[in-house]
């Protein structure tokens, strides 16, 4: 079947509310922890550091309801930090990402110094839609791992520790295959479940769906069992398989494709046959895995900004703007690979 890149499974995503000026030194300290986790050398925990403490200076400056997500990058090599914020947008950008660039009153300012530091970054803002800011970073070496066309957001309900949600992504030939996993309930015990389905997932990620999703339920039933989303992408196709309310949407610059859902059941504790639903994926299309934890409505009638969002930003926009904050949110989203050579 080929080689697979996988990661082992995840941390989730440390979300920070920017909403006062003390939120900078937890955003700081924060990103440099997550460099040391994701095993980044050298000063590189530093510059996290530093590219945290800018991005937070902005939201607590200028911006309106911002918040930072940090996390490893959904294929491994490195880490990103997100911002995002529901603020007046950017007016001169390209100003704005001159290094030295600083102004007291407008959105923007550091935005040269976190270039010159991330490996990668990528900014799309406008007026009334507010601003999102991806900033990748990974060592010299894996520097290719940062173009990674993929973003993945999974944090926790309000006042738990703990995310019973879960997400995956494995590369594999010319295929790529996501997980979205939805513990039961929230807490602990959904947080154990999700854990057992990822490292379920793992062991064989470029297996035929049918296969993973049963390997999946027979590993969950020593939990309260959990709802699961497998993606697999192709150039220009795509096959869901799923039991319980795992959502996927294909999402392009006109608006929505096709929406789908899990078949009834739980996995772990009662599921039918898996089956296999395939659907094209136009060019440039993205695909989404999203929990219940994210308003499903939000594919009702996305904005022309929204739907125009990169993989990388787009997992972001959806839960800080449709996230409900009692239940954990994950979202996933990804493009087909390239055709290999």
């Amino acid at each position: 079947m080929g080689e697979s890149l996988t990661l082992p499974c995840p941390r989730p995503t440390a979300h920070i509310a920017v909403d006062h000026y003390s939120a900078v030194h937890l955003a700081a300290e924060t990103a440099r922890a997550v460099a040391g986790q994701c095993g980044l050398p050298g000063a590189l925990p530093d510059r996290a550091a530093v590219i945290a403490s800018e991005l937070a200076s902005n939201l607590a400056n200028h911006a309106t309801n911002g918040a930072l997500f940090i996390q490893a990058l959904p294929l491994g090599g490195g880490m990103e930090i997100v911002a995002a914020d529901h603020g007046p947008g950017i007016g001169e950008l390209h100003q704005c990402l001159t290094d030295g660039y600083t102004t007291g009153t407008t959105l923007g300012a550091g935005l040269g110094a976190v270039k010159r530091i991330a490996t990668t970054l990528t900014i799309r803002t406008a007026p009334g839609d507010g601003t999102l800011v991806s900033a990748r970073l990974t060592a010299p070496d894996t520097a290719a791992s940062a173009d990674q066309e993929a973003g993945a957001i999974c944090v926790p309900a309000e006042r738990e520790q703990t995310s019973g949600d879960g997400c995956a992504l494995a590369d594999h030939g010319s295929a790529r295959t996501a997980l979205v996993v939805d513990g039961l309930g929230h807490g602990p015990h959904a947080a154990e479940a999700a854990q057992v389905a990822l490292r379920s997932f793992h062991r064989g990620p470029d297996a035929p769906l049918p296969e993973i999703l049963t390997g999946l339920h027979r590993a969950l039933r020593r939990t309260r069992g959990a709802a699961v989303g497998l993606l697999r992408l192709h150039p220009e196709r795509a096959e869901y398989c799923g039991v319980g309310n795992v959502r996927v949407v294909t999402l392009t610059s006109l608006g929505p494709g096709h929406r789908l859902s899990g078949q009834p059941g739980i996995a772990g504790l009662n599921m039918t046959p898996p089956q296999v639903r395939a659907f094209p994926v136009p060019p440039g299309g993205t695909v989404l895995l999203h929990s219940d934890g994210v308003d499903h409505r939000w594919a009702q009638a996305p904005s022309a900004f929204v739907r125009r969002l990169p993989p990388s930003l787009l997992a972001a926009s959806l839960v800080h703007s449709h996230r409900l904050p009692r239940d954990d949110a994950t979202v996933l989203a990804a493009r087909p690979r390239q055709r290999l050579p």
